[in-house]
């Protein structure tokens, strides 16, 4: 039945993944092996920017909700008319790839790195796969697509 389901369940609390997301954050930091130089917290989110090969340190978002851990970052301004279709392509390419995070379009028509984790997921390790994951994507996809985009690397 539903209720011996339920208490069978760890519940994990919003505030449970909070600490564990600023403790894990704090760490990466600290760990000067990391490619992290900032972190903090913006309007209700949790910032972690991290060093690239190229161009401008780039912030992933960490937002907790209440059954989600979200994840975000820019990637992209909208593209050029012209140039739109190749990038959308390669982008959908891309998402066939990622496990935890995906590229998607925001309410500007710019392009993101996105995705959610539900809160019982969320672990030290499930957080380093997803910086990981993003890290990896701000410095592989991005400039490929910028490229295709702008016939530039584009860093913001």
């Amino acid at each position: 039945d539903a209720r011996a389901l339920h208490r069978d369940r760890h519940i994990v609390t919003r505030e449970d993944v909070r600490r564990l997301l600023d403790e894990v954050s704090e760490r990466w930091l600290a760990d000067p092996e990391a490619d992290v130089v900032w972190v903090g917290d913006f309007e209700g989110r949790r910032g972690v920017r991290v060093r690239l090969g190229t161009g401008d340190p780039a912030t992933v978002w960490f937002r907790v909700g209440e059954r989600t851990l979200q994840v975000e970052a820019f990637i992209l301004s909208s593209p050029p008319a012209g140039r739109r279709e190749e990038v959308f392509r390669r982008a959908l390419a891309y998402n066939t790839a990622g496990r935890r995070l995906h590229l998607a379009l925001d309410r500007r028509g710019d392009l993101v790195l996105v995705g959610r984790v539900p809160l019982g997921e969320v672990g030290e390790q499930e957080l380093d796969l997803l910086l990981g994951e993003a890290h990896e994507a701000l410095e592989v996809v991005r400039p490929v697509l910028a490229r295709v985009a702008f016939g530039r690397e584009k860093t913001r």
